[in-house]
């Protein structure tokens, strides 16, 4: 039963590290929306975004960036999926002994496997669209940012200050 439960975590666990959390929230400035943009586009720029396209009409700036796997966590993952089929094994045999120590070699399987299905599915081109909502030049800024949740979060951490950035806050809140 555990043996199960440790398969199944780490089932989820793969599938949760290289989860889409593309994230839409709505910003508010006191700064006029050309200080505003400039500094966000100068701030992506610096972070390795490259712009790719926009619509005047729409004003909307879209934004793309690759996203890398951690050569740490899939290590981490191919351990963890190694000792987790070396486990299965060891029940493998506890339930059919004729089978000898064989069964214990599902580890040489399980954990390469589990790494490699990490880094190929965490690495991924991401997108960060930006749009302006207010009608006129010289009011206060209004926009809606649909990125990642992280990348998001970065942004209101690093300019909240500088560009007097405003949102709900419901980047910071957990859903537990």
């Amino acid at each position: 039963m555990l043996t199960i439960l440790l398969a199944i975590g780490l089932f989820f666990f793969l599938r949760a590290s290289s989860k889409d959390r593309t994230t839409i929230v709505e910003i508010s400035s006191s700064q006029q929306p050309v200080k505003v943009l400039n500094g966000l586009c100068e701030w992506l720029n610096l972070r390795g975004w490259k712009q790719t396209g926009g619509d005047f009409e729409q004003r909307i700036l879209i934004f793309k960036g690759q996203v890398v796997s951690s050569k740490f966590l899939a290590i981490f993952l191919g351990f963890l999926g190694g000792f987790g089929s070396c486990a299965l094994g060891l029940v493998i045999i506890q339930i059919y002994p004729k089978l000898g120590w064989w069964p214990i070699l599902l580890g040489l399987i399980g954990g390469p496997l589990s790494g490699i299905v990490y880094f190929k599915k965490s690495a991924r081109e991401e997108k960060f669209e930006l749009r302006l909502i207010n009608e006129n030049k010289n009011d206060l800024t209004f926009m809606r940012l649909r990125a990642h949740r992280d990348e998001l979060i970065s942004l209101e951490n690093e300019l909240g200050e500088k560009l007097q950035l405003k949102s709900d806050g419901s980047l910071f809140k957990t859903p537990i």
